[in-house]
């Protein structure tokens, strides 16, 4: 598959789009290979999603193993969960034919009703509801004998993982890490964005999953690495590049790789055949994906208590803040008290309109934070 634009920003297509992460993949590799489960954790857009179907794309992998890959971020229960996963596991097999598709059905069999044929194409559907599963539990059960069942080892990665933690359900980690730990035929990748409640899954000794994984973080891609895959593909589009702004735009975005891509996403746009593309274009690039957003941004802000607001502007324009609840800080930007100052924090941590790491808080979404330095 190739793409016009040689910087995706949007799902994985192949080696050739993909930058580095040899050791990071090497390091997967090794693990599940070997029969360890893995847990990923990087700040969201780092390129979890992107490395693990990059090793996932493997050839070793293809040829030996089934894999299956979900996000949980938008689930709230165990049954959103189980519907999440069995409908991805249908839509691995339907390619692969019939005969996968009834021993799929023959294990679980509370599914069946789900299962349709196109009455013209013959093509088969996966037309369950989430109404549908009764009880979430049992069909967790038959998921999970199926794939100790199947014919290949099956890799199941679970993105966003932190999110079980905030199920209605209070017993969900005891339940899956009772039914993992009896795998013989499965291994499992559970990435997530949030590192404080990804380590207290995985690293608190009052958990179920405690020391039951390998663990991995991910952190931003070497400048020169990125440098190199930005000149390549300029390059072979006979386009030209100047390495400052290369140098410009990974300073700017602390090598995070969401932020990368999109902006030499728009830089490459930008750059005419056999033109070069230099720092003078930086700023017209951030303007135009700024401008794309800007109704959104706008809407968040609107639907915003005005002592948010304030917080969120104030963290904006530091860029980086520390010491938030501190006198200077709330004096510098007219801010309430420590306490209203700590409550607001809260709702927009949980909200991932900021984040905080290093005992700084910033913006979440780096353009939203220029774009609220840029208007207020």
């Amino acid at each position: 598959m190739a793409s016009k634009n040689p910087f995706v920003i949007r799902g994985y297509l192949s080696p050739y789009y993909f930058c580095d992460r040899e050791e990071e993949c090497k390091q997967l590799k090794h693990n599940i290979t070997n029969g360890r489960n893995v847990a990923i954790t990087s700040t969201r857009r780092m390129g979890k999603t992107g490395l693990i179907k990059h090793f996932f794309h493997d050839s070793e992998i293809q040829n030996h193993y089934h894999t299956f890959f979900i996000d949980i971020y938008a689930t709230g229960s165990t049954r959103e969960f189980v519907f999440a996963l069995g409908k991805e596991i249908f839509e691995e097999l339907k390619p692969k034919g019939r005969k996968f598709l009834d021993q799929f059905f023959s294990i679980i069999t509370s599914l069946r009703g789900g299962f349709k044929l196109n009455r013209d194409t013959g093509e088969p559907s996966f037309e369950l509801g989430l109404g549908d599963i009764q009880e979430a539990n049992s069909t967790l059960e038959e998921i999970f004998r199926y794939l100790e069942q199947a014919n290949k080892p099956c890799i199941v990665a679970i993105d966003e993982f932190q999110q079980i933690a905030h199920y209605a359900e209070t017993n969900v980690e005891a339940t899956l890490r009772t039914l993992i730990q009896h795998c013989q035929n499965t291994w499992f990748i559970f990435a997530g964005s949030q590192h404080h409640i990804m380590s207290n899954i995985f690293q608190s000794p009052t958990r179920p999953f405690y020391q039951s994984v390998s663990m991995m973080h991910l952190d931003s891609i070497a400048l020169d690495k990125y440098k190199s895959f930005v000149l390549m593909h300029f390059e072979t589009n006979n386009k030209m590049v100047d390495p400052d702004i290369i140098d410009e735009v990974y300073e700017k975005f602390e090598g995070h790789t969401w932020y990368l891509q999109i902006m030499f996403n728009e830089l490459y746009s930008l750059t005419s055949t056999d033109k070069i593309c230099n720092l003078l274009m930086f700023n017209e690039a951030l303007t135009n994906i700024i401008a794309t957003q800007e109704f959104t941004y706008q809407e968040i802000l609107s639907r915003l208590p005005e002592k948010q607001k304030e917080i969120l502007i104030a963290i904006a324009r530091e860029e980086k803040a520390s010491a938030v609840t501190s006198g200077d800080f709330i004096r510098k930007y007219n801010l309430h008290t420590p306490s209203s100052v700590q409550s607001a924090l809260k709702y927009l941590t949980e909200k991932d309109l900021v984040t905080q790491g290093k005992k700084v808080f910033q913006v979440y979404d780096r353009f939203f934070g220029i774009w609220l330095k840029q208007n207020f």
